[in-house]
């Protein structure tokens, strides 16, 4: 069965760029578009969407304000943002109204096709360019970043690798270690900061940039 999915973005010729790419894929169809704020919970009951490619930038309401109420009234939806903007605080403002996703518009092709299909497994997923502005968190000088004295370097490799989007089988293949260690790294690492989910760590993660500058 395709995944049903919601376009809303106010730019007419872009949904149609989208709804090209996805209707092509053989486990997806776009089941509705909207180009405002105010159409998308109504629209997205309607079409019965499971993920909502959500633009950040619309009439009638931004989509942060979208997200919080969307979720609230449909909790089980997927929320991927799209933005021309990479900002941390942009990334910020979507994490922390519960979007699980997060793609720029100059990378939504493949990129946004990875992201649907991670945050349908479960996945928080940020394309390369956001997830290269939070990894710069964690590997920064200076005060950016998560204190160095509360997690060993490896944990820090670890850290960095999950903020970027990576799973810990392809963390282990990339650190030479089996994905069990992964799973204890991630969850010392996890217990250290007080955190319970990869959404909540990416949030970490940006918060402690933002704060440093």
């Amino acid at each position: 069965m395709k995944t049903p999915i919601l376009l809303a973005d106010d730019h007419q010729l872009f949904r149609e760029a989208l709804r090209h790419l996805l209707d092509s894929q053989p486990d997806m169809v776009v089941a509705g578009q909207v180009g405002s704020g105010l159409q998308v919970l109504e629209q997205a009951r309607a079409c019965q969407a499971q993920v909502v490619c959500m633009d950040i930038s619309m009439p009638g309401m931004d989509g942060t304000e979208v997200t919080r109420s969307l979720l609230a009234a449909l909790p089980q939806v997927k929320v991927i943002a799209l933005s021309a903007y990479s900002d941390q605080q942009y990334v910020l403002d979507m994490l922390q109204a519960g979007a699980v996703g997060y793609v720029t518009k100059a990378e939504a092709s493949d990129e946004l096709l990875r992201a649907i299909r991670a945050v349908l497994r479960g996945c928080t997923y940020l394309c390369p360019d956001v997830a290269g502005a939070v990894a710069s968190a964690v590997t920064g000088q200076g005060a950016a970043g998560v204190p160095r004295t509360r997690l060993g370097m490896r944990e820090r490799q670890v850290l960095k690798l999950v903020a970027e989007g990576h799973t810990s089988g392809q963390i282990g293949e990339i650190l030479s270690i089996a994905p069990s260690t992964v799973d204890v790294h991630r969850r010392n690492i996890m217990r250290k900061l007080d955190l319970h989910s990869v959404a909540e760590l990416t949030r970490y993660v940006i918060q402690n940039e933002r704060a440093a500058r």
